[in-house]
């Protein structure tokens, strides 16, 4: 996103959803933060609740012989809940446990859960596979957003949420300029994109939606709608801290090319399209 954002900002975090209003200046020299929004109330497992935008985070798996979690009975029992590809389970935070290297109360810690974003709405973890300890304890192994890009480790299955399913991924190509939204491993939308300069690229790898905002209905820096990814640039233009965001824009002559500073950028009858297609937790391969 080119430069900061002067705005008057009305705020609600709904679940892993935040709502934007922004009234924008173009001069981005004159541009000035954001306001962030009071601490939310950290989610709670049993009471998930639907964006106020209306798209559907997720599918809630239910507790019954469909859970994939239940055959998981003995030591060393193990479960794939996540390819990343035609499926994705993903999940809030309940608390703030130690995240390890193993599945161990004894392994090193690599990091530690947290409940909000940089943006003050609920943080989400990829859940990739679950296994059983030597104390017949769950273990899930989480993808987490932070620095170098693709970490993961395990944190007992009571420190998440409930699980939630998405069938959805993104593969943003930046040698071709272009984005494809795949449902069920079929394309679903397209279009071209702005992505970073050579000094600032949109990093490659392989990273996940954690945040949807609203913007202003006519536009602005940010467009109507802009995703925050797990994904960090080298330097911050998104509000907070450098995290590469997919967003609208109101200099659509700029697309496509390279005009950010990692941000992905869509025009906005597209990005329109993508809010109403893509939920949270929706994995983002970037590729060259």
């Amino acid at each position: 996103m080119a430069g900061k954002l002067r705005s008057m900002v009305r705020r609600t975090a709904v679940a892993a959803t935040l709502i934007v209003v922004p009234v924008a200046t173009n001069d981005a020299a004159a541009q000035s933060p954001l306001t962030p929004a009071p601490p939310a109330t950290p989610p709670v497992a049993q009471a998930p609740v639907a964006p106020a935008t209306g798209t559907p985070p997720g599918e809630v798996v239910p507790a019954t012989a469909l859970d994939p979690l239940e055959p998981l009975t003995s030591a060393g029992d193990r479960a794939l809940l996540s390819d990343e590809h035609t499926i994705t389970r993903w999940a809030n935070a309940q608390d703030l446990s130690a995240v390890r290297s193993r599945p161990s109360p004894s392994a090193p810690k690599v990091a530690r859960l947290h409940f909000l974003t940089e943006d003050r709405v609920a943080e989400v973890y990829i859940v990739l596979e679950a296994q059983v300890d030597s104390s017949n304890r769950i273990w899930l192994r989480v993808r987490y957003p932070k620095r170098p890009h693709g970490l993961t480790g395990w944190v007992p299955q009571e420190s998440m949420s409930d699980l939630r399913v998405v069938r959805t991924r993104l593969v943003i190509a930046r040698g071709a300029l272009r984005a494809t939204l795949f449902k069920n491993n079929k394309a679903i939308w397209t279009a071209r994109v702005g992505i970073g300069k050579s000094g600032t690229p949109t990093p490659l790898g392989d990273f996940y939606v954690r945040e949807r905002l609203r913007g202003s209905p006519a536009g602005g820096a940010y467009g109507p709608w802009a995703f925050g990814t797990s994904a960090y640039s080298n330097v911050s233009d998104w509000v907070g801290a450098p995290v590469v965001g997919i967003h609208g824009t109101n200099q659509p002559g700029l697309i496509p090319g390279r005009p950010s500073a990692g941000c992905v950028r869509v025009r906005n009858d597209k990005i329109r399209a993508l809010a109403r297609l893509m939920p949270i937790g929706t994995p983002v391969k970037i590729i060259r």
